[in-house]
C-alpha cells in the first residue's frame, strides 16, 4: 500500500498494490484485483431481501490462477469476454470449494482494456 499526498500535503490517497488470485482468501476484502474475463454466463433474475435485479456468473484469470466472478445489474451489459477488468473494494467468498469475487454494494468494477 502506498500513500500519495497532494501539493498542499493535506489529503492522502491510498493506492493499494494489485492483488493476485493466488493471494485471495475467502471472506476477505479485495483491494485491487485485475482479471481477464474468460466467460460470461447467461444472466438470471434474483429476488431477495437485499437485492432485486439481474445477476450473471463469469470467470476470470490472472497469471496465478482462475476465479469465479459475480456481475450485478449494469455490469452484465458492460463486461465482455476478453475484457481486462479491475475490482476495487470488493469481496471474496468461497462457493462449492471455489473462490468467487464481486464488487458487492460498495466496490467498483472498471474496464481497463478490450
Amino acid at each position: 500500500m502506498e500513500k500519495n499526498s497532494n501539493s498542499a500535503g493535506t489529503k492522502h490517497k491510498i493506492t493499494h498494490t494489485r492483488q493476485k488470485i493466488s493471494e485471495l482468501n475467502a471472506n476477505q476484502p479485495i483491494h485491487r484485483l485485475e482479471l481477464v474475463i474468460l466467460r460470461v454466463y447467461p444472466q438470471r433474475m434474483v429476488y431477495s431481501e437485499h437485492y432485486v435485479g439481474p445477476v450473471a456468473a463469469a470467470c476470470g484469470r490472472d497469471e496465478t490462477g482462475l476465479v469465479g466472478v459475480v456481475l450485478w445489474g449494469e455490469q452484465i451489459q458492460r463486461v465482455r469476454v476478453g475484457d481486462i477488468v479491475s475490482f476495487e473494494s470488493g469481496w471474496c467468498r468461497e462457493r462449492k470449494g471455489e473462490l468467487v469475487v464481486s464488487t458487492g454494494r460498495k466496490g467498483r468494477l472498471n474496464i481497463l482494456g478490450r
